[in-house]
């Protein structure tokens, strides 16, 4: 046995391209087992519904009433065919759990759950539940649960000594050496969810003429030694890395592999490789591939709409003695006007002039070549500071909400000529413009994690770009609900806000 290269792949034979050997140094395999395997532990995780039923009236009842035996058993059986048809609805089974007992298990509590709730709520509708016994349902979904984890972890534990051993793998050649057959040859030897074995690269084009690869992978011939190998049985998978560009070669190569009894799959194009977790989508027959889905869209959009104009409007009815009295503690402190409004980047980069209570001074209000506030800015006046301490100062933005311009929840919206250290936060970093996917908000999920205020060095900079873009991909109701609720409590150990 020859030893396993740096890549973690064993190469067949040492550069060849006349004469294709048979593919001895693999192991043997039975590819049919995966799904074999995959079918017996649907049949345990089936059978372990029913068992816990049985283990969990072993445990609470001394005998089961007359004429209740058809009944409870009709019910395990419900159970286990309702659990069965969700656990394949939730991908218990999928590819990407078969090997994860942690990753599958998610799935699985989450289908039996699912079937605790339904047999609860049809034993009510049906006006039934009062004939079982409670402490057997409730033995029944605890047991149940267990079991299915243990299933779970010995089915998984089962399958992961077999795939080491390789008995599941697939045998797959790449048909073309180049830099896209050697990409696809480094991703597949480090994804360790692929049940594959690499047999080889095949190339109709002299060695001479290939570049340098990075994989250690061999190059075993040509179109016809590929064919050979594949009629002696050592292949069952063909996977032609050629770029898409080359029609016409394409179409040669799938016709002469077309009439071989193997699957014959196309790789991704070398642009692909970057955007290689992106879900790829039909469009009508047309496979396409999502780069970036624009966030909070659709029905979350108006869902997060309805619910910045009913809280807007209960937070200005309610807040409205407090806008008053500031407002008149504002003319009381200084000459001036109540309202300060100066430009932003919102939605879009679309620039909008937000509403805020004045808390400098008249003669050193910025709209231009804004200046961030620091600590004892002299610019600041004495209300001025309490407000900008508290957060007061930015209530009127609920106008800006009002008008569509805000959300409540969102990125902090900066003014365009605001800086980190001495640079523009766009000269930063690249990708800041991100933030501007979503509605610019009163506060955020950066806010109530401290990252607000002054932001006079580009490491705060990044540290709240990084907590925006987060709110951005994980946005939900719930967490703008949790955003609100910590904001107080944030303020009120705030020392960052000048």
């Amino acid at each position: 046995m020859p030893d396993t290269d740096r890549t973690g792949l064993k190469p067949a034979i040492a550069d060849s391209t006349t004469t294709c050997a048979p593919v001895a140094d693999l192991p043997p395999r039975t590819p049919v087992l995966l799904d074999l395997t995959t079918f017996l532990m649907r049949i345990a995780e089936l059978l372990a519904v029913p068992a816990a039923a049985a283990l969990a009236a072993l445990f609470t009842l001394d005998v089961i009433p007359d004429g209740m035996e058809s009944a409870y058993f009709n019910t395990a059986l419900i159970a286990t065919l309702f659990f069965g048809g969700l656990a394949e609805i939730t991908g218990c089974y999928d590819v990407d759990v078969r090997f994860s007992a942690r990753a599958a298990w998610t799935r699985v509590m989450t289908a039996w759950t699912a079937t605790s709730i339904f047999l609860l709520t049809l034993g009510f509708l049906l006006k039934v539940s009062s004939d079982y016994s409670r402490g057997w349902a409730l033995a029944w979904f605890a047991i149940g649960g267990l079991a299915l984890l243990v299933v779970r972890a010995a089915g998984t534990a089962w399958m992961l000594r077999m795939k080491r051993r390789g008995v599941f793998n697939q045998r797959v050649a790449i048909f073309g050496a180049a830099a896209q057959g050697d990409r696809l040859a480094r991703y597949i030897s480090g994804n360790e969810k692929l049940t594959i074995d690499l047999v080889g690269f095949f190339d109709d084009r002299l060695p001479d003429r290939l570049p340098q690869r990075e994989t250690a992978l061999a190059l075993r011939g040509n179109l016809h030694d590929l064919i050979d190998l594949i009629r002696r049985g050592d292949v069952d998978q063909v996977i032609v890395a050629l770029p898409w560009s080359a029609e016409s070669r394409l179409q040669e190569i799938v016709g002469e592999l077309a009439i071989t009894p193997v699957r014959i799959r196309l790789a991704p194009d070398l642009a692909s490789f970057a955007f290689a977790q992106r879900q790829v989508v039909l469009l009508g027959d047309l496979p396409v591939m999502t780069l970036f889905e624009r966030p909070i869209s659709g029905f979350d959009q108006i869902v997060k709409k309805v619910e910045d104009l009913v809280l807007a409007s209960l937070a200005l009815i309610l807040l409205s003695p407090l806008l008053l009295l500031t407002a008149i503690a504002i003319k009381l402190d200084s000459h001036g006007p109540v309202f300060f409004r100066q430009e932003r980047e919102g939605f879009n980069n679309r620039h909008f002039r937000i509403w805020k209570f004045r808390s400098m001074r008249t003669d050193r209000c910025e709209t231009d070549a804004i200046v961030q506030a620091t600590r004892d800015d002299p610019r600041v006046t004495r209300v001025g500071r309490f407000l900008r301490r508290t957060s007061i100062d930015e209530l009127p933005q609920l106008f800006n909400v009002m008008t569509g311009e805000m959300s409540l929840v969102g990125p902090r919206p900066h003014a365009p000529s605001t800086r980190a250290g001495q640079r523009l936060f766009s000269e930063v970093v690249g990708h800041y413009a991100a933030r501007h996917k979503v509605k610019p908000g009163i506060t955020g999920w950066a806010q109530v994690h401290g990252w607000r205020g002054e932001t006079d060095t580009e490491e705060k900079l990044l540290r709240r770009l990084e907590h925006d873009l987060y709110y951005i991909e994980n946005w939900s109701v719930g967490l703008d609900i949790y955003i609100m609720a910590r904001t107080a409590l944030a303020l009120a150990f705030q020392r960052t806000a000048y």
